[in-house]
């Protein structure tokens, strides 16, 4: 099995133009999505007040995961992060995996969040097609992506700020009303957190089936390792973006699933609709839907823009190493690499079209391709941990500024926890297809990294 060597870091061919402020709010911001305002509706009415424990460990494998992409990518920066990783650690096939696996998945989701986001804007503007939203959006953040990084990073600046705002704000109405400190309000006591069943009204099982539900959520974390290679201190601001985004990241989502479980009885909360609004609303708080939507739809075009960056990014890599047409090597005079920017949206808006003309046929078939995609690139990323951390502590010592806790025990927890994942998906009826799916993906990808190994040994 060939391995890179460890290079010394490089200068990338891309732009500087990413300041530690941006790489910290995108951190902070890039889980901070639909997922946890709307979706978490669902992991709560499987676990109940359960929900708190089944984010603590979602949040745990996501922190480990990425404490363990953090020191890969302080000691060795590149734009395409841990597929690059994955090369040096395991030889090239595994790279050209990781990479165009994590780049299906990103272009595929940003289909999802343009319509999410076209159909919140079809409802301000009913005049405005569903479809000519998405036009819009998909020009404007092309547009954004093509101009300087510096561009895309204010954009994430702000989008990530007013997305955790909004929850402080929330967290702090919240605590008020928990203690009886809002007008009309008295202290909420326990009562919702032991009633209704008590704390785990479905046991055991449903904090796990909370687990499935809030997991994915998480993805996005890693879009803050591929954004730091375009930094003026690559290894130093991907350090101080993962130590800092980690930890606040869980207290945003623990803090919330708390505070709306303290407040509401479990019940009350309806899948499918924001359990914020429903504590706003309890709130007396006016407007508090239209105000959430605001929130979601930000939260929506935040993660298509992160998205379509990260994806753009990740090609580009893929084509520095060969593994993608050289064609995608352009780099412009600003340090962008417009045609992976152009190949990236174009594919995204095949996928867009896809969900709009055949959302139950065509495109549900892609999205449970990628369904469990996130996990196996999680899994990928532990394994090169395994075997370069090994190699960087022989060779370049100096390198790790920052480290996984205690290794190598922690990491192969991590793998066990992806692990534990997938074989609970698959005892899920409605799981089971997104892991089938992903797994026949995954095997196809890395059916052609080996035929392309086959063909690179015979030449």
């Amino acid at each position: 099995m060939s391995q890179a060597p460890l290079p010394d870091v490089a200068a990338e061919p891309l732009g500087h133009g990413l300041k530690q402020r941006h790489l910290t709010m995108l951190g902070l911001g890039g889980v901070i999505g639909a997922g946890l305002f709307v979706g978490s509706g669902a992991g709560i009415a499987v676990a109940g007040p359960g929900i708190v424990v089944s984010y603590l460990l979602a949040g745990a494998l996501a922190m480990l995961v990425m404490r363990m992409l953090g020191e890969m990518s302080a000691a060795l920066p590149a734009s395409g992060s841990f597929s690059v990783h994955a090369e040096r650690a395991m030889g090239r096939w595994a790279g050209f995996s990781v990479g165009w696996l994590y780049w299906f998945l990103l272009v595929v989701v940003l289909a999802v969040e343009a319509t999410g986001a076209a159909n919140i804007a079809h409802g301000w503007v009913p005049g405005v097609p569903q479809w000519g939203w998405v036009l819009v959006f998909m020009l404007v953040f092309t547009a954004s992506n093509l101009a300087a990084v510096r561009n895309f990073g204010e954009f994430e600046f702000w989008f990530a700020a007013l997305k955790v705002g909004a929850i402080v704000l929330f967290l702090v109405l919240s605590t008020l009303a928990i203690f009886g400190l809002l007008p009309d309000t008295e202290p909420v006591g326990l009562a919702n957190l032991t009633g209704q069943g008590g704390f785990l009204p479905h046991g055991w099982a449903g904090v796990v089936s909370g687990v499935l539900a809030v997991v994915f959520a998480f993805g996005g974390l890693e879009v803050v390792t591929i954004a730091a290679a375009e930094s003026d201190d690559p290894a130093r601001s991907v350090a101080r973006a993962v130590r800092s985004a980690v930890w606040r990241i869980l207290f945003f989502y623990i803090g919330s699933m708390l505070v709306i479980v303290t407040l509401l009885p479990w019940s009350a909360i309806t899948p499918g609709q924001s359990p914020y609004v429903a504590v706003l609303d309890s709130l007396g708080i006016p407007g508090a839907g239209q105000i959430m939507n605001i929130v979601v739809f930000v939260a929506l075009l935040s993660a298509l823009n992160a998205n379509l960056y990260g994806s753009s990014r990740m090609i580009f890599s893929l084509a520095e190493r060969g593994e993608a047409p050289r064609a995608l090597l352009k780099v412009s005079g600003g340090g962008v690499p417009r045609p992976a920017v152009f190949a990236s949206v174009a594919f995204g808006f095949v996928s867009v079209v896809l969900n709009l003309l055949w959302p139950d046929t065509i495109f549900l078939y892609m999205l449970n391709a990628v369904g469990a995609v996130l996990l196996f690139v999680w899994a990928l990323i532990a394994v090169s941990q395994l075997r370069l951390r090994r190699r960087l502590e022989r060779d370049m010592p100096e390198r790790l500024t920052l480290r996984m806790w205690a290794f190598p025990y922690l990491t192969w927890t991590a793998l066990a926890g992806i692990a534990a994942v997938l074989v609970l998906m698959l005892a899920d009826d409605s799981a089971r297809p997104q892991v089938l799916w992903s797994t026949g993906a995954t095997v196809a990808v890395l059916a052609v990294a080996w035929l392309r190994e086959l063909r690179g040994r015979r030449a």
